[in-house]
């Protein structure tokens, strides 16, 4: 069968792999796809928002099921229109997309399915979220409430930095029109994990877990970022904890969509904190986690085309996991997450180590060299029989593709080590 891959980032690429090697598949495309994509797929030169040229690309190209990474055409309708056309696709529809969409969407959603998270209030209008912010106080955190690429979150030490904070989303419109409502919400402290699970209405089969790591620089220092590198597992939250994240988050969040008319299909995220009172909710996505898919489809050892089908169909598979440790550090461009140039040559892609796993995101080629072109410019998995071996594999495979363009955290995974030292 032929698959259709949407998008074109370091996940996307990670998704293509991974289907590529299903027994099932004849051919694997995608839309757009990239320079780095082209040795797992057909590349198509489409926008992930030109519904009606993907389903008439998938109709001509008989694909017999779409997998859509990016969440803006998700939230955008993409599943909404392609079912309109007869046409099968693993995602979730425009109205269940919301639960990333909107912020306080979600937040409704788990205050009327006491599903545990912070305390929050949302504001439309400024002087009322300024005077909220005077009787909170901080530490506190600001989040816009519709799209903003993963980076529309302030988290906000001083009230110095939180009434700026507020400023840069309400006033400035620093995240455009994804800031005209705000979401305040209490600072929770714990170890953050990402909790996915591929879902069909009451269906929910949870994924391996995996730590992201958010900030630019080591030590979890600079600004928030996309992602710059994940590990999985987690091993300083017990196997426990996540049985009960999926019991008190994941399957009620699926059952309330249910109850609300809005059933979710695809890829459920939750962006969880593990607090002294048990794991809570920092954020939902409607979509495989980006750096986190590149650590977790390597341990996967089932077959994801088989296992999206038989959900599609209603039934519940057993997934396999590889018992060795994935880590994947991302290279990135001097400046990211502000501005940074383009264009920029790579070091020897080609002198990578056969099993060292290149997921590219932000690249193209130019003859036989690799230049960059995004501030993620791709990213390195490993896997390895315990964490240090894996992390010191792909900071070695980085050290040697690096150049004064571009700079990677060589820390990834620092938490569990830490927490193993105690």
């Amino acid at each position: 069968m032929n698959i259709l891959i949407v998008g074109g980032g370091g996940r996307e690429h990670a998704m293509a792999w991974k289907t590529a090697q299903s027994p099932m598949v004849d051919k694997v495309y995608a839309a757009p796809g990239s320079d780095g994509m082209a040795s797992v797929a057909d590349c198509a030169p489409i926008d992930v928002l030109d519904f009606e040229k993907l389903a008439d690309f998938a109709e001509a190209h008989d694909v017999k099921l779409t997998l859509v990474g990016p969440e803006i055409p998700l939230v955008g309708g993409i599943v909404d229109a392609f079912t309109a056309r007869g046409l099968k696709v693993f995602g979730p529809t425009k109205a269940a997309a919301r639960i990333e969409g909107s912020k306080s969407f979600a937040k409704q959603l788990m205050e009327k399915y006491h599903i545990p998270t912070s305390h929050y209030r949302s504001f439309t209008n400024y002087q009322q979220a300024s005077d909220y912010l005077q009787t909170v106080g901080a530490p506190i955190v600001l989040k816009a409430d519709g799209l903003a690429g993963g980076k529309g979150v302030i988290v906000a030490m001083t009230m110095a930095e939180a009434e700026e904070g507020l400023k840069e989303i309400m006033l400035d419109r620093k995240f455009a029109d994804a800031g005209a409502r705000v979401v305040i919400e209490e600072f929770l402290e714990g170890d953050e994990f990402s909790l996915m699970a591929l879902v069909n209405g009451k269906i929910v089969t949870p994924l391996a877990i995996a730590q992201d790591h958010k900030r630019a620089y080591e030590g979890d220092k600079g600004p928030n970022t996309g992602g710059m590198g994940a590990y999985s597992p987690v091993p300083q939250i017990p196997d426990s904890i996540v049985n009960e994240a999926v019991r008190s988050i994941l399957i009620p969040a699926a059952e309330g969509m249910v109850q609300e008319g809005c059933p979710f299909t695809g890829v459920l995220y939750a962006g969880l904190i593990l607090t002294k009172s048990g794991p809570k909710v920092i954020e939902f996505n409607c979509r495989f986690g980006d750096p986190e898919t590149q650590v977790v489809l390597p341990r996967l050892e089932s077959d994801l085309i088989q296992v999206v089908l038989d959900i599609l169909d209603g039934k519940q598979p057993d997934l396999a996991w590889s018992n060795k440790t994935a880590v994947g550090a991302v290279l990135a461009s001097k400046g990211y997450p502000g501005p940074y140039p383009k264009g920029k040559k790579l070091g020897d892609l080609n002198s990578l180590p056969e099993d060292a796993l290149l997921f590219h995101a932000g690249t193209r080629k130019s003859g036989t060299d690799w230049l960059t072109n995004g501030g993620r410019v791709l990213l390195v998995t490993r896997l390895g029989e315990d964490l240090r071996a894996a992390r010191d594999a792909v900071n070695h495979d980085l050290k040697s593709i690096e150049t004064d363009d571009v700079f990677f955290r060589k820390d990834i995974g620092h938490r569990a080590l830490a927490a193993a030292r105690k």
